[in-house]
């Protein structure tokens, strides 16, 4: 059944069935992949942030280095130093949780800052902000980063404000395009002629019932990306360092055993990061086709 509704002299048309009856099987296999994704994620960090784990992550046990998985107790078995690998990567959750929510929290409200004021004010702050974008998006964002980690040898948090600033241009063009699009609808004038204040409008109207949707999606692939950073860095050695577990460090420490014939000390953290970052693509990805409508005909 299909209902119209009249918003600001427009004539819209919207079906009263529910976004999950009206989304493709596809889309919605995404999206519970990627839920159940972060709530993994979500549900390990707290267990290593309570410490609630199998075996202590710094203990060393010279009997067991390098132990296959289920040798004595051990689900994932044991890296080059005996500790339980379950249980390092439960742990480094947190090299890149917090930091990939920072980042995320940055790039989102920087962007949608900017945005607003392209799209919205136009003129000379258009114009500002287009030129900002264009010369963040110039640099490799990996080059900036280890330019940054060169000059200043910053610890994961600040890099990853380098990695919310330099993310919020693309978001602000997206932002700003969405105005675009709502201009050309009439809908910000008439909100204006009605006597709307201007925070009213650009809070409720534009960022809450016409951007939330185009924030959740950039959010989720926003901590995908933050994963790849944070485990890229310290796979290469300017990241976390040991014995700080982090997915990263442990795939590059346990690459030295792979042709040993020991694979799992660097097979299980590199399936770690491919299915988390898998997860949240995916998430974003569903969420973008079923909310946008671009998976319905």
């Amino acid at each position: 059944m299909k209902s119209y509704s009249q918003v600001a002299g427009e004539i819209g048309e919207y079906s009263d069935l529910p976004f999950w009856k009206k989304a493709e099987t596809v889309d919605l296999v995404y999206v519970a992949y990627g839920l159940l994704i972060a709530t993994l994620v979500l549900v390990s960090y707290t267990l290593g942030a309570l410490k609630l784990l199998p075996y202590d992550p710094q203990q060393i046990s010279i009997e067991l280095l390098n132990a296959s998985p289920g040798s004595a107790g051990h689900l994932l078995g044991t890296d080059f130093l005996g500790r339980d690998i379950l249980s390092r990567l439960i742990v480094g959750i947190q090299a890149y949780f917090l930091p990939g929510l920072l980042a995320i929290v940055i790039s989102l409200s920087l962007g949608t800052a900017l945005g607003v004021a392209a799209g919205y004010r136009g003129g000379p702050a258009e114009a500002l902000i287009t030129y900002f974008n264009d010369l963040v998006e110039s640099f490799p964002r990996l080059v900036l980063i280890l330019l940054v980690i060169a000059a200043f040898k910053p610890d994961i948090y600040y890099i990853m404000v380098v990695v919310g600033v330099t993310g919020a241009p693309m978001i602000a063009s997206r932002i700003a395009g969405k105005i675009g699009f709502l201009r050309e609808k009439n809908f910000i004038e008439a909100a204006s002629v009605l006597g709307l204040p201007t925070h009213v409008i650009i809070l409720k109207h534009i960022l809450w019932h016409n951007c939330r949707t185009l924030l959740i999606i950039q959010a989720t692939l926003g901590m995908g990306e933050a994963i790849l950073i944070e485990t890229s860095l310290s796979y290469l050695g300017f990241g976390v360092q040991e014995p700080t577990p982090s997915w990263g460090n442990m795939v590059q420490a346990g690459a030295n055993y792979f042709l040993q014939g020991r694979f799992w000390p660097s097979t299980a953290p590199a399936l770690a990061i491919l299915f988390t970052i898998l997860g949240f693509q995916l998430l974003g990805d569903g969420l973008n086709n079923i909310l946008e409508g671009k998976g319905n005909k």
